[in-house]
């Protein structure tokens, strides 16, 4: 067993972690503040907000603000589950761990893969929104052709290298070590934060109109679902793009001090912070913009209200704020799903493991999975440089295996629950550990079914009238694609000859709390 003192770890979370199965290999560093920021750099309201305002003003107009405060109860019912559930495994990995833990076999190892999937095409759907701000700030990061719309080939085409280059940046970043992210991450969080209520607040002194607009029912152009039930389901999609990623503190639990108590709360201060800063700032925005029916609240967005009502100047600042909050967004999503590709590979559940599972000696950080991650992401870039409508079809199904891989953690845990589940701590870990208390049943149940609820709609046929209606149906057939991919890897790891100990790990079985079929 490794010393706990040369890799940084208290004795006390070595020992935790020990019970558990594993070695302490990887550096503790962190305190609440840089889980905090995991957790909240990777929702990110600066970057998805002004990315997804046009989705939401398109198809529900003034009163798609009430879809926030909807999504946002239902995901915090999601993170109040997964909040519990870190506090008892506070192992690198979140929905891995926590996945395989409450559901044995093909499902728990499911929420894993899917997650790893939807991290991989968040870390290039995260990195290409550079190209919707830095080139409104300063036409010389136009580096290609002079036309700076996504949906152009001039636009994609230098989306492409503007995010190929952050991703290289985030990458590089990830290999200094655990300590060098943090440091990033908390100064770019401390910037958003400043920022998001910096401009709520400039927003709401050029308020041109009373918060009674979101009880109006105002549109723009009349988007193809109407503005009826079926334009405000719609119209969800812009808050459920926007509210998850918040279990990715979970990922950097063995390098966080005091995991079980300081996990839980980093979750949900993310959820919290988010929801609560992003319902402002949407108030503040349909308060201030200079026209609600012109028609641009719905092509250009946020971005259109901030230099309208600052001005030109204040307004550039402001991007430039939500700029940086671009790339430190990208930085937490790599570093969760870095995170959550070496938990894998350190159970010798992903092919290649050995590699991924190896941490770097000099600065006690997995290595090879942020390269991994990040070449696969700048892969995926390159689909936006061909066709702009399949980046953001493939973004969709990012989210939706998201929340899908959610959903598999909180019904094994309903599952699980029924039959006795959490029952008491296993020895020397009770200190700290979260707990829903009676309340958790209910909570469990209320996840369960809002996480069904988010899914489907998410994954409903909708057609614009724009390209192949087939479409429509990208995201179902990506996600069963994924699932289909997934059982097919799980089978082939099974074979004796993949099978093999984790590299941290300190025998084969584990606690009488956490009964699951490993892959060893």
């Amino acid at each position: 067993m490794l010393d706990p003192i040369s890799t940084g770890a208290p004795s006390s979370d070595a020992e935790d972690l020990a019970r558990l199965g594993y070695r302490q290999e990887l550096r503790r560093d962190l305190g609440s503040l840089s889980a905090f920021a995991a957790g909240f750099s990777y929702v990110s309201i600066l970057t998805t907000v002004f990315q997804l305002f046009v989705i939401g003003y398109a198809f529900g107009g003034t009163r798609f603000f009430w879809t926030w405060p909807v999504v946002f109860l239902g995901q915090l019912a999601v993170a109040l589950n997964l909040a519990e559930v870190g506090s008892h495994y506070p192992v690198a990995g979140s929905v891995y761990q926590w996945g395989r833990r409450v559901a044995t076999g093909y499902p728990g190892w499911l929420a894993g893969w899917l997650k790893l999937i939807g991290d991989v095409v968040s870390v290039a759907a995260a990195a290409i929104a550079l190209q919707a701000i830095l080139p409104s700030v300063w036409g010389g990061f136009q580096l290609l052709g002079g036309d700076p719309s996504l949906t152009s080939r001039d636009g994609a085409a230098n989306a492409v290298l503007l995010g190929a280059g952050l991703i290289v940046l985030t990458t590089a970043i990830n290999m200094a070590g655990v300590k060098a992210m943090a440091y990033v991450n908390d100064i770019g969080v401390m910037a958003e934060l400043g920022g998001v209520v910096l401009l709520i607040g400039a927003l709401f002194l050029h308020a041109v109109r009373g918060p009674e607009v979101v009880l109006e029912p105002v549109h723009g152009p009349p988007s193809s679902l109407g503005t009826g039930v079926a334009g405000l389901l719609a119209a969800a999609l812009m808050p459920a793009y926007v509210l998850y990623g918040f279990d990715s503190a979970g990922s950097l639990a063995e390098e966080t001090q005091n995991p079980r108590r300081i996990i839980p709360r980093a979750i949900l201060k993310a959820i919290v912070a988010s929801g609560v800063g992003g319902a402002l700032l949407i108030l503040a925005a349909l308060m201030a913009a200079p026209s609600l029916t012109d028609g641009r609240l719905s092509t250009d967005g946020l971005a259109y209200v901030v230099v309208s009502a600052l001005g030109p100047t204040v307004g550039k600042v402001f991007l430039v704020d939500v700029a940086l909050a671009v790339c430190v967004c990208t930085l937490a999503i790599q570093t969760g799903a870095s995170r959550l590709a070496f938990s894998m590979a350190r159970d010798g559940a992903l092919p290649c493991a050995p590699a991924l599972a190896r941490v770097s000696a000099r600065t006690r950080t997995p290595v090879a999975p942020a390269i991994v991650v990040g070449a696969l992401a700048c892969g995926m870039l390159v689909v936006n440089y061909g066709e702009t409508q399949l980046f953001v079809l493939i973004t969709e199904t990012a989210v939706l295996l998201v929340n899908l891989s959610y959903l598999l953690v909180t019904a094994g845990m309903l599952l699980r629950r029924l039959r006795g589940w959490p029952g008491r701590p296993e020895a020397g870990a009770a200190a700290g550990v979260f707990s829903l208390g009676r309340a958790g049943l209910a909570l469990n149940v209320a996840a369960v079914a809002w996480g069904v609820a988010l899914i489907v709609n998410i994954a409903w046929p909708r057609h614009d009238g724009g390209g192949a209606p087939w479409l429509s149906y990208f995201p179902v057939l990506g996600v069963a694609g994924a699932v289909v991919a997934g059982l097919g890897l799980f089978v082939a790891m099974q074979r004796p000859s993949e099978r093999r100990g984790a590299r941290g790990a300190l025998a084969e079985g584990e606690t009488s709390s956490a009964q699951i079929d490993v892959l060893t």
